[in-house]
């Protein structure tokens, strides 16, 4: 019988998408949401909404550039650290690999051993202490710059599908019935695929995505709607 490891793969990838998505789905829906309760015209939820979206997948962008840079900038830091340290105190550096080892069970003699062996390559040595002693693995060099595309994009997609219910009514009362009816199933299916792809209960999570969509869209039409008539 053959055994196959289902692993998930792609992690950074899923987790701008996740990101991007998610906000996507549940900001420019809430926007429209509370427009709808203070408007009389698709037009301008419909400008605004993509004023937003458009805002809103640069800041995200950037936001996940800056982050993919700070990751990389600290990995670098952190391995120039290493280099320095099994130069200038190689007796501690070699102590803390036998730490390592005796952590899985591994005897004196064989974590002796096997300090002694992985000293002789320098490299090596500090690419196992980045990872088993600081936890650290190389991010790829494109990182930043494929964080900042996938999550401005995943934020632009998202966005839209409430949004395109103005396109398709004539007014933001109807509007917002269909985006509500059309963002709610998004935001459910959305919400089950990211608790598969992840591992997680898919149903409880897809309503919790959708709970947490419709929670937001909620609050910003009923502070719509208040402030709108605290001033008519």
């Amino acid at each position: 019988m053959t055994h196959t490891e289902k692993h998930l793969k792609s992690s950074d990838l899923i987790t701008d998408i996740v990101i991007g998505m998610s906000d996507g789905l549940t900001v420019p829906f809430a926007l429209a949401a509370g427009l709808s309760g203070a408007v009389s015209n698709n037009s301008i939820v419909i400008t605004a909404g993509i004023a937003e979206i458009v805002a809103g997948c640069i800041a995200m962008g950037l936001g996940g550039y800056l982050a993919g840079k700070t990751e990389q900038e600290h990995y670098q830091s952190e391995l120039k650290r290493e280099y320095d340290e099994v130069e200038v105190v190689p007796e501690k550096e070699m102590q803390e690999v036998k730490e390592v080892f005796a952590e899985y069970g591994i005897s004196e003699q064989g974590q002796n051993m096997l300090a002694v062996e992985l000293a002789k390559d320098k490299t090596k040595w500090v690419n196992f202490m980045m990872k088993f002693e600081l936890g650290l693995e190389e991010p790829n060099v494109n990182r930043a710059r494929n964080s900042a595309l996938t999550i401005g994009m995943a934020y632009f997609v998202g966005g839209l599908l409430p949004l395109s219910a103005y396109f398709v009514t004539n007014t933001p009362h109807n509007g917002l019935i269909v985006s509500i009816i059309f963002t709610t199933i998004c935001l459910f299916v959305f919400g089950y695929f990211k608790s598969k792809v992840t591992g997680q209960p898919e149903l409880r999570g897809a309503l919790k995505v959708t709970a947490i969509g419709l929670i937001a869209a909620a609050a910003a039409y009923f502070v719509a709607v208040s402030f709108d008539s605290s001033f008519h």
